[in-house]
């Protein structure tokens, strides 16, 4: 069984930022990509950014584009997003995914493992 674990989402003030992180438990796994996306209260879950895995190619929203970055650590088997000038429009539980096949695209909801998922409140 693999399980993705989330961390680091909290309230966090309009211009602030915040760092989530994503580590797999359980038995190992290949993938091609990991992925983050969110679903914000009453609305549908989307893509926020991807990162091939070996490559480290990084794909983002343009909702996210210039303030989100992805990456991972291979050592530490963990992938990262990194996210700055927080709007409150970004607030949503956060999931990040792995796919074990390559795909030409990443921003698709059709990855195999997914977290719990982690509470990200962008709030004065």
């Amino acid at each position: 069984q693999v399980q993705l674990v989330e961390s680091g989402g909290r309230l966090v003030q309009p211009g602030g930022s915040l760092r989530l992180s994503c580590a797999p438990s359980g038995r190992t796994f290949s993938r091609n990509f990991m992925g983050w996306f969110r679903q914000a209260p009453g609305k549908e879950r989307e893509f926020v950014a991807a990162i091939n895995w070996s490559a480290g190619l990084t794909y983002y929203a343009d909702s996210v584009k210039g303030r989100f970055t992805i990456s991972r650590d291979n050592a530490k088997n963990t992938m990262y997003l990194q996210m700055n000038s927080l709007k409150p429009e970004d607030t949503a539980v956060y999931y990040c995914a792995a796919k074990r096949e390559f795909t030409a695209s990443p921003e698709k909801i059709e990855y195999d493992y997914w977290g719990q998922g982690t509470q990200v409140t962008v709030s004065s």
